[in-house]
């Protein structure tokens, strides 16, 4: 069936203003941004409650100038968050989108926190590579499953309907792109209909689309994918079929530090505090510092494409901070050793060339341009089998600052709005240009302005 229908001459069973597709952090936050303008909408989740990418993640936002920075003597502007951003992607940005979501992410961290109780506060005892301050807000479990859980609530207080196990299949618009509606699947086979006078996209990307990432992202064709399995590209086709234009869409981001096979994600803090990894020769392989996404690639060419990370229990006890950390352990991903033959013995790496990783790193000595950590790890060792995965894409639709869909040529399609995943991201179209955070920076940035400009359209 094509993604693209006529408006049914019978209408629509059921009417809203403003209609959201997916119930992720942006899908949540436009919800709560519209509603605010004075607008009516609904949001259509595909799953049994709301998650998306969002709740796979720890839930860190990055945002520049917030009060939660000031109280911790931490200096930080939109300007330099925008410029940290370009640098990791190579100046390759949309620098109209990047402004957008470096201007506006302070404001909407402080507005989730005063308006809607959502318990933000500022990460302070690590930096994520390529940021150049510290600017990570997160909910206390450094989790992006409790975030969730915190948006919904939002979200129920303000009575915007939510309508889960609602797949949406197909959206009505006239010829000239104009959306009048969408078509949703149940569980049970039945299909209903909603009108609305605009769509706010917010079902992120096709990380799980075999075809999408094959085209687009090649390398990563056969890779782990550690994304949320409704990332099917609905946002991308349905954009295109209506005349929009998609934007770097070889961009993406991956992760070089998956426990394998567990399947549990182990936070890069592993690295940024003074671990390193390793492949099944005990040797080094690249500067793990640059970051996890383009570490993913780094990993993934290795034998059997796995490495192992090393750290010690020091990096272990800022790590727990984390819960997939917490639930790595539990798990048993996380062995322990007290010494470097232990470690050697444990992991069945080469001793010898194990200490000289150990001893090269401590010195300094790194053909990757690593230099030598503040600390030298020392045991009691923790370590952990990875390999590397991809988590999600981020190029999708070209919008404007206001998250307006554009076509080829730059005009704006009527009604359609996208925001995070579904839109072009901030990392330029290619795994390096990924900065720590930015696919929650897009999803919470954009989704407000996404929300706040599709209840404008349709109340003014």
């Amino acid at each position: 069936m094509s993604p693209i229908a006529t408006p049914p001459a019978e209408g629509f069973e059921l009417e809203t203003q403003v209609l959201i597709i997916g119930a992720g952090a942006c899908g949540l936050i436009a919800a709560l941004a519209c509603r605010e303008v004075g607008a009516d909408c609904v949001i259509l989740e595909r799953d049994r409650a709301p998650a998306g990418s969002t709740a796979l993640s720890a839930g860190l936002i990055p945002a520049a100038a917030t009060r939660f920075q000031r109280q911790r003597g931490v200096e930080d502007s939109p300007a330099l968050l925008a410029a940290d951003i370009q640098r990791k992607a190579k100046g390759r940005a949309d620098p109209a989108i990047v402004a957008a979501v470096a201007n506006a992410a302070g404001a909407v961290v402080e507005w989730l926190v005063d308006r809607h109780g959502v318990a933000l506060d500022l990460l302070d005892d690590f930096l994520y590579p390529g940021h150049s301050a510290l600017r990570m807000h997160g909910v206390p479990a450094r989790s992006g499953a409790d975030l969730i859980a915190m948006l919904c609530r939002a979200v129920e207080a303000i009575d915007a309907p939510i309508l889960t196990q609602a797949t949406a299949t197909t959206l009505f618009a006239d010829p000239d792109g104009r959306v009048r509606g969408a078509e949703y699947r149940r569980p049970d086979g039945a299909v209903e209909r909603i009108g609305c006078q605009a769509v706010v996209l917010a079902c992120n990307g096709y990380g799980g689309a075999k075809d999408l990432v094959a085209r687009h992202i090649p390398e990563m064709a056969d890779a782990l994918y550690f994304g949320h399995g409704g990332n099917q590209g609905d946002a991308l086709r349905w954009g295109e079929a209506l005349g929009g234009a998609g934007s770097d869409l070889s961009a993406y981001q991956g992760h070089g530090s998956v426990a394998h096979p567990h399947g549990i994600l182990i936070t890069w803090a592993t690295v940024m505090n003074g671990g390193f990894q390793v492949n099944a020769a005990g040797r080094r392989f690249s500067d793990e510092t640059h970051g996890y996404s383009e570490q993913a690639v780094s990993v993934l060419s290795q034998p059997d494409g796995v490495a192992w990370t090393i750290f010690d229990e020091a990096i272990a006890a800022t790590a727990r901070q984390f819960q997939d950390f917490r639930d790595a352990e539990a798990a048993g991903a996380i062995l322990s050793a007290d010494n470097l033959d232990e470690l050697a013995a444990k992991t069945g790496l080469p001793p010898d060339a194990l200490a000289l990783s150990f001893e090269e790193l401590a010195e300094g000595r790194c053909p990757w341009g690593r230099p030598a950590p503040s600390r030298k790890i020392a045991p009691p060792f923790r370590m952990v089998r990875v390999t590397g995965a991809l988590f999600h894409t981020q190029g999708g639709l070209r919008i404007d600052a206001s998250t307006r869909a554009l076509r080829a040529d730059g005009s704006p399609l009527p009604n359609l709005f996208a925001g995070g995943g579904a839109a072009c991201g901030v990392s330029g179209p290619a795994v390096d240009g990924y900065l720590s955070g930015n696919g929650l920076l897009t999803a919470a940035a954009l989704g407000r302005i996404a929300g706040a400009a599709a209840a404008t359209l349709v109340t003014s």
